[in-house]
């Protein structure tokens, strides 16, 4: 069983940055894309940003400000995020895809307020 622990969500004000850490228990090297999602109260989980292989992706309101990266060596995964705003506020969940098989975490709440 794959497991995912994300951590470093906040209370952060607007403008401020944060950065979100998934912990993966196999080689994220075995993972095809990871990603991040989040899902703000009373909407459905979106898509942040995905990275696979040394390609990246962005929705349109993260684009600039949202960075993925990852560390091969401590199988993690990172957001960094920058220049944060109230509709940033949401939980944020880290994923991984591996073809057929998709895996969770727990989720972590970022709020951005002042």
């Amino acid at each position: 069983q794959v497991q995912l622990v994300e951590s470093g969500g906040d209370l952060v004000q607007p403008g401020g940055s944060l950065r979100l850490s998934c912990a993966a228990s196999i080689s994220i090297r075995n993972i095809y894309v990871m990603a991040w999602y989040r899902q703000a109260p009373g909407n459905q989980r979106a898509l942040v940003a995905t990275i696979s292989g040394s390609s990246t992706t962005y929705s349109e309101s993260v684009k600039g400000r949202f960075t993925i990266s990852r560390d091969y060596a401590k199988n993690m995964v990172y957001l960094q995020m920058n220049s944060l705003k109230p509709e940033d506020t949401g939980v944020y969940y880290c994923n991984g895809n591996r073809g057929a098989a998709n895996y969770w975490g727990q989720g972590t709440q970022v709020t951005v307020s002042s």
